[in-house]
């Protein structure tokens, strides 16, 4: 057991190796610990080595020097020790949460086998133990059945499409992706999915798996309608993964519950990234995991360049690449306009093109981009800086026609 003034990252995901990387620049040296047997990597890429155009080890990330592989199993804050599932314990000076989250199960029937293991061929996709899984099941011409039409499920049924599955997607809700888009640019969403051969249902509850022979060969509909299936991808999204936390005695409600110094309610325990909750806010998402790190980084090395945490204004991203052209989406702010608020749209149903912005007493408040995407970064910095815009609207039009880079 080393010296108490150190600190200790539990979590080598994204928000997690970030925060260590930032430290040890700053002077700061970190302790990152995962519990995963593969080097960090970045998660946000598992769609695209699903669909083959990635090796594994393209989604690498730089990883400090200082890593150890354990699960740990429990937080002792009065000894500020950590324990891990091998016997060792890890003491700390500050600890840092970075734990992510998990797959979330649908209460399925069927889901589980008497082992309280998942029957053949039916996956999460969450893990790189996940993608390369699914990687294994799939060839040509195999049903695959995605359960889940939000950002995860649309990039897990794309994926499997290139692959050469057939694939059918069930979406409980009434349009895909419905909480980032607005229903024309999750039409175009589906059109894309259609044309790629996915058959997309939505409105439809899943409600059974059965397996024969510890293997799965199907799945139930809430009307009894069965779909067969030799690979069933649970895309039911995620959930902040608390136990460590909650176990010690921290505050969780949805997240780890933490302030404008991202630390918890133990002055010597923060939490970033996925499994923290800032302002009554779980992002689940990489720009603020990334935002976390470095102002976390920053208060614990005491460089006095970053200012307390106050929230990330996150865009959402979604490149779905393939053997013809990208399929590129953007949504970010209030998409859903409000009485007053004006609203401007342009759409191209040749091109498959549809964009939308919301404006609100002269600023930029949300947008929705599908297809090519080169004002995204316009406009995402026009929505980031909060500037009124000008009264005439003619750079707003310039912006949203302007394919130029991004």
């Amino acid at each position: 057991m080393t010296s108490n003034a150190r600190v200790v990252v539990i979590g080598a995901g994204l928000a997690g190796v970030t925060l260590a990387r930032r430290l040890g620049e700053l002077g700061t040296p970190a302790l990152l610990v995962g519990d995963e047997e593969h080097r960090p990597y970045n998660r946000v890429l598992l769609a695209e080595v699903l669909a083959g155009r990635f090796g594994p080890e393209v989604t690498a990330l730089p990883a400090p020097a200082a890593l150890i592989r354990a699960r740990v199993t429990g937080i002792d804050r009065a000894g500020r020790t950590v324990r891990c599932a091998d016997g060792s314990v890890i003491a700390y000076g500050t600890l840092v949460l970075a734990t992510g989250s998990n797959a979330v199960l649908p209460p399925l029937r069927g889901l589980f086998t008497p082992g309280r293991r998942l029957p053949e061929g039916v996956h999460a996709f969450r893990t790189m133990d996940d993608c390369l899984g699914l990687s294994k099941a799939v060839r040509p011409g195999v049903r695959a059945v995605v359960v889940g039409g939000g950002l995860l499920g649309v990039s897990a049924a794309r994926a499997l499409a290139v692959r050469g599955a057939q694939v059918v997607l069930a979406q409980q809700a009434e349009r895909l992706m419905e909480r980032q888009l607005d229903p024309a640019a999750s039409a175009l969403v589906r059109r894309h999915l259609e044309d790629l051969g996915v058959e997309v249902h939505t409105e439809c509850r899943v409600r059974d798996v059965r397996s024969v022979g510890g293997a799965v060969r199907s799945v139930e509909m809430a009307d009894g309608y069965a779909l067969g299936a030799d690979v069933v991808v649970l895309a039911c999204g995620v959930r902040p993964r608390v136990g460590l936390a909650r176990d010690a005695g921290l505050a969780v409600r949805t997240g780890v519950l933490v302030d404008d110094e991202l630390r918890t309610g133990d002055p010597h325990i923060h939490a970033i990234g996925d499994c923290a909750e800032h302002a009554g806010r779980v992002y689940g998402l990489a720009a603020p995991a990334l935002e976390q790190a470095g102002a976390l980084a920053g208060l614990l090395a005491g460089d006095g360049t970053v200012a307390r945490y106050t929230g990330t204004r996150s865009l959402t991203r979604l490149t779905l690449t393939g053997p013809d052209s990208p399929f590129d989406l953007a949504a970010f702010g209030e998409t859903d306009p409000r009485p007053g608020d004006d609203v401007v749209q342009l759409a191209d149903a040749t091109r498959g093109t549809y964009r939308k912005v919301v404006v609100r007493d002269d600023r930029l408040v949300g947008g929705v981009l599908v297809g090519e995407l080169g004002t995204v970064g316009a406009l995402a910095r026009a929505w980031e800086g909060a500037e009124p815009l000008p009264s005439d609207g003619g750079p707003l039009l310039h912006l949203l026609t302007n394919d130029g880079g991004s």
